[in-house]
């Protein structure tokens, strides 16, 4: 047999095989028609039947491609690095950031942040609010579940928040807590009784919670020392599975694995490992040569930018300096500032420069940043209106009326590169209006506890951490103008007071963001401060991690608000399969 006859052969018996019928009675007839042509035909319709087979699978697939959709799919896992080493991975012990993100990950409360940064429940499956505003009663998932398969009742809710009020605890979240009350109406239902309206309370129900039966028997002096700070039991999206130590005991890196309990379902990905490095540089480098994938406080080309709730400025102190008692000199100081310069040298472009004391992102409309062609010049005539000569030879402005000079000014501010860079630059902008001015750097807790604490600054560059509540009460009440108060301006004015204390009380939400469009007009026209610029959080993720949300940022962990939806891995679905 020649080798094309062989050929022939084999094709005519896979013709034979895609036409021969068994039991219909058209095609017995088309298959002896077949038979009964010369084997090179049969040749040729055996290549039609495969050309024809091909073709019709191609435009399947085709079809196929053209309707199914891509959808999240479980697998991969997240290296990320941090900066600091975490020892309380609890909620109500939490201090440094490193403590922060492992118990975001690890636990979960009440509510949860969703990716627009709204308030959305994630063990409780609702909640009502009483109309003079000082209830709460929320009802549990029915499904809500610890990482270990144990139910998260009401009596775990009860037990956490009890411990937090719990003062020989000291814990960090004592005064969100105190006056409180709490208390399980079943199994399935907590109730809240405030001692007076507070709007903000939901942002508090984000508090972890922590399982009673675990953590009961621990006293107030073990609490800190518990295995359980490093190894939880929460009702996060994540549990962890193994810890790693140097050989000073402090821990390096941490696994954690998907929580198939989680309240809002399995996380994509199938775990998370964060590396803890002891300085930024050191993790900037790490994440250079890919030794971790993520991290925040890094600019690459796949950094994810969002608002930071938090605002710096430059606080004026009248009972130090008398004369910044005076308007002009305060608007003067403020305006003599080019904010657009400061954010795009000092800064590197990752902040927004604002006017009011209120951060991007609030839902209000800012206080515009001057549009001046020469700040020095509109900075001089707010000064020179105000009765101010200058006096080049002394280097100071002098008020011939008030008998006031304005010629040395004293900075102070932490000694972190960024504070210090903005310093320069607000130095730059005030030297150039003819005044003298020295910048004083301390040490985070040299400043607080020796400078702003007693209140000894006559300008002082802080920031101040607003959180997404805008609750500005502690920041610009006249009544916390002293220690612990956060009102480091010293400012009263009884309109704002007013507005900040129904801000805090109103349950409708329209009206407190009516009020706090008035807080930031009238404390920013008063210039208590020169507010210069709100940060913007920076979040580098690999190309290959998706789904990814960032809502404005008051706290580092709240770029894990949607981690349990975060994925790497894909699959193809018809579309009624979707989720």
């Amino acid at each position: 047999m020649t080798r094309a006859g062989g050929v022939t052969r084999r094709l005519a018996a896979f013709s034979d095989l895609l036409v021969r019928p068994h039991s219909w009675q058209p095609l017995e007839a088309l298959y002896a028609r077949v038979r009964a042509l010369p084997p090179s035909d049969q040749l040729v319709m055996g290549l039609l039947a495969v050309c024809a087979v091909t073709a019709a699978i191609a435009s399947l697939f085709a079809l196929e491609q053209s309707i199914l959709v891509t959808v999240p799919a479980y697998g991969g896992t997240l290296v990320e690095g941090d900066v600091g080493n975490p020892r309380f991975v609890n909620p109500l012990l939490a201090i440094s950031d490193a403590d922060n993100d492992l118990t975001a990950l690890t636990y979960a409360g009440l509510m949860g942040l969703s990716g627009n940064g709204t308030l959305v429940p994630v063990l409780a499956q609702s909640y009502t609010v009483s109309p003079d505003g000082k209830t709460y009663t929320f009802t549990l998932r029915p499904n809500a579940q610890f990482s270990n398969g144990t139910p998260v009742t009401a009596a775990d809710i009860v037990y956490t928040v009890q411990k937090a009020q719990d003062p020989a605890l000291k814990s960090p979240v004592y005064a969100d807590w105190a006056g409180i009350d709490v208390t399980a109406i079943d199994s399935h239902t907590v109730r809240f009784v405030l001692p007076r309206p507070y709007a903000p309370f939901l942002e508090l129900t984000t508090l972890g919670i922590l399982p009673a039966q675990d953590w009961k028997s621990i006293s107030d002096e073990n609490f800190p020392f518990s295995q359980l700070e490093t190894r939880p039991v929460g009702a996060g999206p994540f549990k962890i599975t193994s810890v790693s130590r140097d050989s000073s005991g402090l821990i390096t890196s941490v696994a954690l694995a998907a929580n198939p309990h989680y309240a809002l379902g399995r996380p994509y990905l199938n775990g998370i490992r964060l590396t803890f490095y002891s300085r930024t540089e050191d993790l900037a480098s790490a994440l250079s040569n890919g030794a971790v994938q993520s991290a925040y406080g890094i600019s690459t080309p796949h950094a994810l930018l969002a608002p930071y709730s938090r605002v710096f400025g430059v606080f004026w102190n009248p009972s130090e300096n008398q004369v910044y008692a005076r308007a002009e000199v305060r608007k003067a100081l403020s305006l003599a500032i080019n904010r657009t310069a400061l954010v795009k040298n000092a800064l590197g472009g990752y902040a927004t420069a604002i006017m009011g004391p209120v951060p991007p992102g609030s839902g209000i409309t800012e206080v515009p940043i001057p549009a001046e062609s020469n700040y020095t010049a509109a900075a001089a005539n707010v000064l020179e209106a105000g009765g101010w000569t200058y006096d080049g030879s002394a280097r100071e402005w002098k008020n011939a009326k008030t008998k006031q000079t304005l010629g040395n000014i004293t900075l102070r501010t932490s000694n972190a590169p960024e504070l210090k860079n903005v310093a320069l630059a607000v130095q730059h902008d005030w030297q150039q209006l003819g005044i003298t001015v020295s910048v004083e750097l301390y040490e985070p807790g040299d400043l607080s506890q020796n400078v702003i604490q007693p209140r000894k600054y006559d300008a002082l560059l802080y920031g101040e951490v607003i959180g997404r509540s805008q609750d500005l009460y502690a920041f610009w009440d006249s009544q916390e103008q002293n220690d612990p108060g956060l009102n480091i301006a010293l400012y009263a004015n009884k309109t704002v007071d007013a507005l900040l204390e129904d801000a805090r009380t109103n349950p409708d939400p329209n009206a407190r963001l009516n009020d706090l469009q008035k807080i930031e007009t009238t404390i920013a026209s008063d210039y208590p401060a020169a507010f210069l610029y709100a940060p913007d959080f920076v979040y580098s993720v690999p190309s290959s991690l998706h789904g990814v949300e960032l809502p404005q940022i008051a706290s580092p962990a709240d770029r894990f608000a949607t981690v349990s939806k975060w994925y790497q891995e894909t699959v193809r679905v018809w579309p009624f399969f979707a989720r």
